[in-house]
């Protein structure tokens, strides 16, 4: 079972995995870079999937990410995106839950595309809907929510085509939203100064542990992963796949 094969995704990353999952076994890359893997849950999945290299600046992240993604064949490398190795570039760059974590998303963007194999693919998640900017944001360093058009705009400036964005999540992710900013209320008065030290904790927070709790969350949201297909213009989060030009 999976559950005891990788480690734990909390929920809502359980829920962004199930559209995740399906987006790269269409495209059937050959290698993958990640961008910001965290501690690896989601990474030691991609690395099962092609040949597999990832980017992590946060130090206790990155050691905990070496340790799950090597025992599956991939490679993590401290640092950030301009530590990824050069060539060539990747069939599929990955940053999921990244771009809402840094000031400037243009620029980084622009950045990010060139690591993409002319024909290759961008793709992204990012929470969805700036109405809905909370607490639970501002504790884990998000600069901003997206909607669907303003993602879609930002990749066409720094360069992308042919972008298809759905929405995940629906319905139980607006639940998670307010579980969230419950916690986050707990923290209130214990939140760092700084964006970037908010988001160096931010993939550390309320992570589940063991294959039990793995388990229990796979089979939790089972029924939910296949209700948010039902629903793809809704939900609080977004995934964007889009294309370097081969030109």
């Amino acid at each position: 079972m999976e559950s005891t094969r990788f480690p734990p995704l909390p929920p809502r990353a359980a829920l962004r995995w199930s559209v995740v999952r399906r987006t790269v076994a269409g495209l059937r890359p050959g290698t993958i870079l990640e961008l910001g893997c965290g501690q690896g849950a989601m990474g030691s999945r991609l690395a099962t999937m092609a040949t597999y290299t990832a980017v992590e600046p946060d130090d206790d992240s990155f050691a905990a990410a070496e340790a799950r993604i090597t025992t599956h064949g991939g490679t993590v490398i401290h640092g950030d995106h301009n530590k990824a190795p050069s060539g060539t570039g990747y069939d599929l760059v990955c940053a999921f839950e990244v771009l809402e974590h840094i000031a400037d998303d243009a620029a980084a963007l622009e950045e990010w595309l060139p690591l993409v194999r002319p024909g290759g693919q961008l793709l992204l998640s990012v929470p969805a809907d700036p109405s809905r900017f909370s607490r639970w944001d501002e504790l884990v360093g998000h600069y901003r929510r997206y909607t669907a058009d303003g993602l879609r705009e930002r990749l066409t400036g720094a360069g992308a085509t042919d972008t298809q964005i759905v929405h995940y999540g629906w319905p139980l992710g607006y639940l998670l939203d307010v579980v969230r900013d419950r916690l986050a209320a707990r923290h209130a008065g214990k939140v760092a100064e700084s964006a970037e030290e908010r988001t160096q904790a931010s993939g550390r927070i309320y992570q589940p542990r063991g294959g039990l709790a793995g388990a229990i969350i796979q089979a939790g949201i089972a029924p939910f992963a296949l209700a948010q297909r039902l629903q793809p213009g809704r939900g609080d989060g977004l995934v964007a796949v889009a294309t370097r030009p081969a030109a």
